[in-house]
């Protein structure tokens, strides 16, 4: 068969792989019902029908003119939605960036505690304090660990507070008793008993003095006189019997 024949999977491939001026025909088995496509004729006993007529120079121009223009529509058409999306998504982040810079001038702002009218007051406060202090007692302490918690809460805030009360509280902390100025309402019932103190006696005399087994001194007031509980003791026998 003269020409060349196509199956019909490959029509579309064969209308642009012709000459521009081929005439396609379509040819159908009577038999088998096969079907091809070829630009020359017909085998026998096919049924033929023209698919593609065949065109004049000056057709094939046209539709060339026709497909370019065609082509160059479609390109300003892409053109023309890049560049509106472009411009979309520019004001599309305009907008983003205004309501952004709006929500942060209406957000409050945070407070500056350490200016605040309530630092400054409990700066004096402590400071008044602290220079009162003539010495360290239990109250005086009490009164100045007061006013060192009241400027820290007013100067850093609740929250800057509770992180230092946090790091306080892990810190050791001695706590000093004051002693009691007021005698106990019922006393002791098992008092501890302290260690029992020898009886005082004389162990040397000299000329105006003795001595007693504790170490104290008494003055001797004569020649066989010896002091004792009641004041002072006469010798008996060479012996004091204080």
């Amino acid at each position: 068969m003269p020409g060349h024949v196509f199956s019909h999977a490959a029509l579309c491939l064969s209308l642009l792989a012709l000459p521009a001026a081929a005439q396609v025909l379509r040819c159908t088995d009577t038999q088998t019902g096969k079907v091809t496509y070829t630009d020359g004729t017909c085998a026998g006993g096919t049924a033929a029908r023209e698919v593609e007529a065949r065109k004049s120079p000056e057709e094939l121009q046209q539709e060339r003119e026709l497909a370019a223009e065609a082509l160059e529509r479609k390109q300003q058409r892409l053109e023309a939605e890049a560049l509106a999306a472009e411009t979309q998504a520019r004001r599309n982040a305009e907008r983003d960036r205004a309501r952004a810079a709006q929500a942060a001038a209406n957000a409050p702002q945070p407070q500056d505690y350490a200016r605040s009218p309530e630092c400054a007051r409990s700066r004096r406060n402590f400071d008044l304090v602290a220079a009162g202090l003539s010495r360290s007692t239990y109250d005086q302490e009490l009164r100045l660990e007061a006013a060192q918690r009241q400027m820290d809460l007013d100067c850093l805030g609740p929250q800057g507070y509770a992180e230092v009360e946090k790091n306080r509280a892990a810190q050791p902390r001695v706590v000093v008793v004051p002693p009691s100025r007021h005698r106990p309402l019922f006393p002791d019932p098992f008092p501890q008993a302290g260690p029992v103190q020898p009886k005082p006696r004389l162990t040397q005399c000299g000329d105006f003095r003795c001595t007693d087994n504790l170490g104290n001194t008494y003055p001797r007031v004569g020649p066989g006189r010896f002091p004792g509980p009641g004041g002072v003791c006469r010798s008996n026998g060479g012996q004091a019997p204080c």
